[in-house]
């Protein structure tokens, strides 16, 4: 696998993404699940088909372009707001970065590690450790670079992004995804109960840490990438029940702000896997 991730890495960005689109709509019209659950995800955020009808290609693109971004010469990017993330830094409270399944968040990432790693330290970001072999040697090459530091879904990996936000540095999560049973709770999101990580909100609990949303915008025709950052407007409720709907809120906020570029097809009211 990492052979061929190495030979995709070489291809420029419009071309990936020009495949990922194709492959894109193949798994809309081979798979009628995908469509169900892509459409249901649409309606119950009150959106229409002409509202969402790009995130249908982008869903491929988001898969296509990962050879470019983790073994090929960097991409393109510019920042469209950088202050939110400077201020959130300059405090030395330590930052925790909201991303939800959007645009190209691995490009935050780097974003990140590139700009601001060098003064204030690496970011510290949580991934599910795969299972195939030959994806996971792809994987810890990517995702551990000057600035970046990756830790695995475990008690040690959560310990570790603790332990850098009490130290004043960063760490990411995309605080959509469905956790293991145990790890979440139920909250509204887009008005149906989702099972709902409390780890983002546990974390800015435990270390004070500031709250920044970010996403990674995917610039038409290959042009690279435009990343977004914001500040939540407010504080997170010190009651956890309630700061895990007001970052339930934030991420809808942030969705609706380009839904053509959101994972509409991630079965984000799956009932939690029983393994931790």
């Amino acid at each position: 696998m990492l052979r061929w991730f190495r030979f995709f890495s070489l291809w420029p960005l419009w071309a990936l993404h020009a495949l990922g689109w194709v492959g894109g709509w193949l798994a809309w019209a081979l798979s009628p699940t995908y469509r169900r659950r892509f459409l249901d995800n649409v309606r119950q955020a009150g959106l229409g088909w002409p509202a969402v009808l790009g995130a249908v290609g982008q869903a491929g693109c988001m898969s296509a372009e990962l050879p470019r971004l983790w073994l090929g010469r960097p991409a393109p990017l510019q920042w469209a707001e950088d202050q939110a993330a400077m201020d959130a830094y300059a405090s030395g409270k330590g930052v925790l970065f909201l991303t939800p399944h959007m645009g190209c968040f691995e490009i935050t990432a780097q974003a990140l590690a590139m700009r601001f790693g060098g003064q204030y330290g690496p970011l510290t970001v949580l991934y599910r450790p795969a299972r195939h072999a030959g994806l996971g040697e792809v994987m810890e090459q990517a995702r551990n670079r000057p600035g970046l530091e990756a830790v695995p879904t475990t008690l040690a990996g959560v310990r570790q992004m603790i332990k850098a936000l009490r130290a004043g540095h960063a760490v990411g999560l995309l605080p959509d995804q469905v956790p293991p049973e145990g790890m979440g709770q139920w909250a509204p999101f887009f008005g149906k109960p989702a099972y709902t990580m409390t780890l983002a909100a546990r974390l800015a609990a435990q270390t004070g840490a500031r709250v920044v949303l970010i996403w990674g915008e995917r610039l038409s025709w290959g042009r690279g990438y435009l990343v977004h950052t914001q500040s939540m407007g407010h504080d997170l409720s010190a009651d956890l029940d309630v700061a895990v709907v007001q970052i339930n809120q934030a991420m809808e906020r942030v969705i609706l702000s380009c839904p053509q570029q959101y994972l509409w097809g991630y079965a984000r009211y799956k009932s939690p896997r029983q393994d931790a």
